[in-house]
């Protein structure tokens, strides 16, 4: 126990309290949303185990809407959904078949399915026709069902919620607007509290609300609309709730709402539009009723996991899949100096990375699908998905065209790219931007929130409380103490960077470390964003480390030697970087150089890719079945450019037959257009 005399812990107490950074309401809230779940223990210095051990979960309705799903691709193709004059028949479709209530309890007559499924049909959806995963995926995540869901009164769920799952109502939710994009409620839409009988009699209230919004998917065929603005009660009007953010349900017909433009996301297929108008609202309109206003932050903050979590990494989950899939079989097949193209290093250093990347996006979407149907709500880990996958998406997106080359450019039944290259930067964009989410969410959220003793520090200052403070300071003195010690045992101890699970395990006690230097930092680290960004890089690259071992423990009869590459690849670039972050530690002052001097045992020594190693890889991916099984598992590709090269595969191209050359010449052509 460390002992210190109360006038001390008065000086700490107060020297703490300078350094702490300012944060809003806003920040606040969304640190008291969701919750922790791996990310703790990562912040803790170890792995836990017990949560990477093989776990089962099985759903009976699974193969029948997987099978429903496929239904659905082989009715509307590949073509955008949108602007079509076919929308509202595909939305009805989609209801029928239980798409549109996947999140809506069965006592709504919704079709409430487990995480893990939805992300699959997602999966599916997105490896096909990108533009039909958007238009069911929104449904599904953050918006009027989600929000109802939980906050509604009794009343408006069994209004809303049955005609929700029905596809009798079309929802759409609007938040952003030209003024408040990344900086979500930062200048948001008013709406002034006003009563028709002045301030005396102020029995028939409302709320009158100037919408500006824009970028709102589902917008120009949504029937019921959230929207979320900035309450303002100037003559104190309201008997329950608070002024501040809050979210309401108009219809689409409703006065003085104007809905009459939409916007093209990158040729991408799916409806997205603008929301506008002066429009009064009743303060029933308000989800939950008059009690929840002023609560719409938080009701956010809490709902947004399954957008971040599931939605979008699934969609680039079906991305990787298809495009790394439909490569593997090209490069089996193309040959460019007498060979296939798959012989050449130059292809295979791509692909590799391709595999890679894919391999860790189909682990972590896996994985955070177990943890999330587990009933746990981790804010950080699905910020982490959906900056990592989105990001991870795109690099095998790139690496593929390269690849595939001139077949990736020209549009035409074989190109398989194009409808990937367009929805890939919308995934990028939205639900908080990669380069917000990174350099600001991620780190920052999880230092506050999964680190095991900051937050109760940082809540026993804003409570003034020394008793806490006092105790939970000295808990965590002995911890950073303890992690210091193991770390410098483990700088002068033998290298085992060969083997991979102790590899994993000292980078984490490493970063575990870090982060309380780091820490130190104080509220410089809003500012610090390179900083910020690359101890959210090393984080991630852990989680997704994790995510491997996860997934291999509940896929039998994979080689080790994948998830030791995949693993080993995770550890260097995130050694790399935290090396990085140690040698860029703000060094304006005596003390900070001090730090960096105690950081030296926490840096790392890089390891290099093994160039015979990696072709032992290629060939391990190239002749092991368990692998290719997984890699195309949950995607959709009949009659299409990909199943074709699939079956060439499956051909022996040694006796060349009329076949084989007939499918190989249709593979390697490219669409042409009279002049």
């Amino acid at each position: 126990m460390i002992i210190i005399n109360n006038h001390m812990y008065s000086r700490l107490f107060n020297n703490v309290r300078k350094i702490i950074p300012k944060i809003s309401e806003t920040e606040l809230i969304a640190l008291k949303s969701g919750g922790v779940s791996i990310d703790r223990d990562i912040f803790s210095g170890k792995i836990n185990y017990d949560k990477l051990k093989r776990n089962v979960l099985y759903e009976q309705n699974e193969n029948n809407m997987l099978e429903k799903t496929k239904d659905i691709l082989r009715k509307y193709g590949d073509s955008n959904v949108y602007p079509s004059n076919n929308i509202n028949n595909i939305m009805n479709n989609l209801a029928e078949k239980g798409f549109l209530g996947m999140i809506i309890d069965k006592k709504y007559e919704g079709n409430r399915l487990p995480i893990s499924t939805q992300s699959k049909i997602l999966t599916m959806m997105a490896s096909y026709n990108p533009s039909i995963a958007v238009v069911t995926m929104v449904p599904n995540s953050l918006g009027p069902g989600e929000l109802l869901q939980h906050y509604g009164t009794e009343t408006q769920k069994n209004n809303y919620l049955p005609k929700l799952a029905s596809g009798e109502l079309i929802p759409c939710f609007g938040l952003t607007g030209p003024n408040n994009g990344s900086d979500a409620t930062g200048n948001i839409d008013v709406g002034i509290l006003k009563s028709t009988d002045g301030i005396k009699c102020n029995y028939n209230r409302y709320i009158e609300i100037e919408l500006n919004k824009r970028y709102i998917t589902l917008a120009p065929i949504a029937d019921i609309i959230g929207i979320a603005f900035n309450l303002k009660d100037p003559d104190n009007l309201l008997k329950q709730g608070t002024s501040g953010i809050s979210l309401a349900l108009i219809d689409k017909n409703h006065p003085g709402l104007i809905k009459e433009t939409y916007h093209n996301p990158n040729n991408a297929g799916f409806p997205n539009g603008t929301l506008k108008g002066k429009i009064r609202i009743d303060l029933e309109q308000i989800i939950g009723g008059e009690k929840m206003a002023g609560n719409g932050w938080k009701m956010l903050m809490e709902c947004l996991a399954v957008g971040r979590g599931v939605s979008l990494p699934a969609s680039a989950n079906g991305t990787s899949k298809a495009i790394t899939y439909g490569i593997f079989n090209y490069i089996k097949n193309r040959e460019q100096f007498k060979i296939p193209i798959g012989n050449m290093q130059g292809v295979r250093e791509k692909f590799l990375e391709m595999f890679y990347n894919t391999w860790v996006i189909q682990a972590s979407v896996n994985f955070t699908s177990h943890i999330l149907d587990s009933g746990a709500v981790p804010s950080v880990l699905t910020a982490i998905m959906k900056q990592q996958t989105t990001e991870r998406a795109r690099k095998v997106l790139l690496n593929g065209m390269d690849i595939y080359a001139g077949g990736a450019i020209c549009i035409g039944p074989n190109n398989f790219f194009t409808k990937f290259y367009n929805s890939s930067p919308i995934g990028i964009t939205v639900e908080g931007s990669n380069t917000l989410t990174r350099s600001l969410i991620i780190f920052g959220q999880g230092l506050n929130k999964s680190h095991p003793y900051i937050y109760s520090i940082f809540d026993a200052i804003q409570t003034n409380d020394l008793n806490k403070f006092k105790k939970e300071f000295n808990s965590m003195v002995l911890f950073c103490t303890k992690l210091y010690i193991s770390n410098i045992i483990n700088k002068f101890s033998i290298n085992n960077n060969n083997n991979t699970n102790i590899r994993l395990e000292n980078l984490i006690k490493k970063y575990a470390n870090l982060v309380n230097f780091v820490a130190l930092m104080g509220g410089k680290i809003k500012s610090e964003q390179m900083i910020s960004g690359n101890m959210a890089d090393i984080l991630s690259n852990i989680y997704l480390a994790q995510s491997v071992i996860w997934y291999h423990n509940n896929n039998t009869g994979l080689p080790v030697e994948i998830r030791d590459y995949c693993i080993d690849k995770l550890c260097n670039e995130a050694e790399i970087k935290l090396n990085l972050v140690i040698n860029n530690y703000p060094n304006n002052n005596y003390p900070n150089n001090i730090i960096k001097m105690l950081l030296k045992p926490t840096q790392c020594k890089i390891k290099y890719d093994n160039f015979r190693n990696e072709n032992m890889i290629f060939n391990t991916i190239n002749n092991n079945e368990n692998i290719i099984k997984l890699l195309k598992a949950d995607i959709f590709y009949e009659n299409n450019i990909i199943q074709d090269l699939e079956t060439l595969s499956r051909l022996d191209k040694n006796k060349r037959t009329d076949l084989y050359n007939k499918l190989y010449n249709k593979i390697i052509s490219v669409s042409e257009y009279k002049i």
